[in-house]
């Protein structure tokens, strides 16, 4: 059964160029399947030898927070230092082999698009890159320590005493917050995607201000792992920011667009 496709590549079609036959998009998910995962495997085995490192950096929070990493965190199973090991050398490895996954997944998704869409999408890479880098550096430095202090208030105010944090535990929450800040920081790269495309306006993303805010602050409680309202404004305001910027280079798009034209 062939499979339509436009804007595709001379080397990615048949010969007539429109369409391809569907075994052949199985074999460029399978091949593109194995590229991502031997990615994350070099990033892995990468991330071994730094990994007494990477967890130093993942504790710096904690001790920003009043508490002492040395004796809060705690392994408390046999087989708990190498579960350890194991999950920063994970997270880490995908963190590491994030950009080549996802090159390798827009590498099978690209010829299946418009030209259009392809040039939309291309010239927003380096963006997309730079916004979430600056998503997981707000989280690390802005919102882990006080994340931390509200989640051990709530526990003193419940009357329950404090002593540590499982270790496991701690890393799980500290990278699940900082995807969190770095792949809601990506949200304005849509707009700015669909702008390019012609599909929305800076006009009419003025005109939807409000609801765009009130749509920022639901994204924020749900996503970010802690409950604290301090923590969300940490997330929310950037995005917020962001997203009046994705106005303001959208109108100067049109802006030039339009002196062209004329």
């Amino acid at each position: 059964m062939p499979i339509k496709t436009t804007g595709s590549p001379a080397d990615d079609t048949e010969d007539d160029g429109q369409t391809k036959p569907f075994m052949e998009h199985l074999e460029d998910l399978r091949r593109t399947i194995i590229r991502a995962a031997m990615a994350f495997a070099v990033g892995m085995c990468i991330a071994i030898p730094a990994a007494p490192w990477i967890l130093y950096i993942l504790k710096l929070p904690l001790k920003w927070a009043g508490k002492d990493p040395s004796t809060f965190l705690q392994v408390l199973e046999v087989t708990g230092g190498l579960s350890l090991a194991t999950q920063t050398v994970f997270w880490a490895g995908l963190l590491i082999s994030a950009p080549f996954i996802i090159y390798f997944i827009w590498e099978f998704v690209f010829p299946g698009l418009t030209k259009r869409e392809q040039g939309a999408i291309t010239s927003s890479i380096g963006f997309a890159l730079v916004l979430f880098i600056l998503g997981v550096l707000t989280g690390y430095y802005l919102a882990l320590a006080p994340g931390i202090k509200v989640m051990i208030w709530f526990s003193d105010w419940m009357g329950v005493n404090v002593t540590f944090f499982r270790a496991t535990d701690y890393i799980r929450f500290v990278v699940i917050l900082l995807l969190s800040f770095g792949i809601c920081f990506e949200l304005p790269i849509i707009l700015l995607i669909l702008g390019q495309m012609g599909l929305v306006t800076s006009r009419q993303l003025r005109d939807k201000r409000s609801v765009a805010i009130v749509v920022v602050l639901i994204i924020a409680a749900v996503v970010t792992p802690t409950t604290d309202p301090f923590t969300q404004l940490v997330m929310a305001v950037p995005m917020c920011l962001l997203y009046e910027l994705c106005i303001w280079i959208l109108w100067s798009k049109e802006r030039k667009a339009a002196k062209e034209s004329t």
